[in-house]
C-alpha cells in the first residue's frame, strides 16, 4: 500500500515510508520505529493505520540500517545520535504537516519500544503540531534526549507489558505519574500476562493476539478522537 520515499529533515534527507487511506485524505501519523530499523514490521503497521484512514510516515532514523540480532539492534540504538534524531523527527513532522493528503494541523505519533520513548520525545519537541501520542513498552535509553515534560501538551495513551524486562509495571507507573505530575492527560495500560514487544506480530515469540488486538483498536479510537477535531 504504502511506498518509500525521500524527506529533508532540519539536517539532512533521510528515507521514510508512507502510506496514505484510499480516500486520498485523511489525519497524520507519525510510526516511530523500534531498536531493529524500518523493518517490515513497522512498514505494515503504517499501512494498517492508512488502512484505518489515516496518512502514516514512519521515518527511517537509522538512516538505511536494519537489523533482526539483539547485540546488533542495541549498538544501533546506542549510537543513535540524540540531536540528529531530534532533528529529523522535526522535519518528519513538517513534512507531513505539509502534505497534501493530511486533514488539520494536529498529528498523532505512535513508536515501539525505543520509539515509544522517542515518541514522548516527538511531542514534547513539536507541541505545536502533536496531539495524541501513544507510546508501546516505551524506554529512553539516552540521557541527552530525556523529554521535557513541561512543553507536552499532547494527551498520552501508552501500552505496557505485564511481564516487560526492560521497563516493567513499576517503571511505567512511574512515567504515568510523572507526567500527571506535568499536568498531562496521560494514562498507562498494563496489558496482563504479556511481555516487552507483545504487539510485533513477525516476534512469534513474545506476540501476543489478545492484546495487541486491544492495543490496536484503543490507539485507532484514541487516534480518531483527538485528531478528528483538527480536521
Amino acid at each position: 500500500m504504502g511506498s518509500m520515499i525521500e524527506m529533508t529533515s532540519n539536517r539532512s534527507t533521510i528515507g521514510g515510508y508512507l502510506a496514505v487511506p484510499e480516500s486520498g485524505r485523511g489525519p497524520g501519523v507519525i510510526v516511530i520505529q523500534e531498536w531493529w530499523g524500518l523493518v517490515p514490521h513497522i512498514t505494515d503497521v503504517v499501512d494498517r493505520f492508512a488502512s484505518a484512514g489515516f496518512v502514516a510516515l514512519a521515518p527511517d532514523l537509522y538512516h538505511g540500517q536494519a537489523t533482526t540480532e539483539p547485540d546488533e539492534a542495541g549498538k544501533l540504538m546506542m549510537a543513535l545520535n540524540a540531536t540528529h534524531a531530534a532533528a529529523d523527527i522535526s522535519g518528519t513532522v513538517d513534512l507531513l504537516l505539509a502534505h497534501e493528503a493530511v486533514s488539520g494541523t494536529q498529528l498523532g505519533v505512535v513508536g515501539f519500544c525505543m520509539g515509544g520513548g522517542l515518541a514522548l520525545i516527538a511531542a514534547s519537541l513539536r507541541p505545536d503540531a502533536i496531539a495524541a501520542c501513544v507510546p508501546f513498552y516505551g524506554l529512553i535509553p539516552w540521557e541527552a534526549l530525556k523529554p521535557d515534560y513541561t512543553r507536552i501538551t499532547a494527551k498520552v495513551r501508552g501500552h505496557f507489558a505485564e511481564l516487560d524486562g526492560f521497563f516493567g509495571p513499576d517503571l511505567a507507573r512511574g512515567l504515568e505519574a510523572d507526567l500527571r505530575a506535568h499536568g498531562i492527560d496521560a494514562s498507562i495500560e498494563i496489558h496482563p500476562g504479556v511481555e516487552h514487544a507483545f504487539f510485533n506480530d513477525s516476534r512469534a515469540e513474545v506476540y501476543d493476539t489478545a492484546a495487541s488486538a486491544a492495543a490496536w483498536h484503543s490507539t485507532i479510537e484514541f487516534f480518531r478522537a483527538e485528531l478528528s477535531s483538527a480536521i
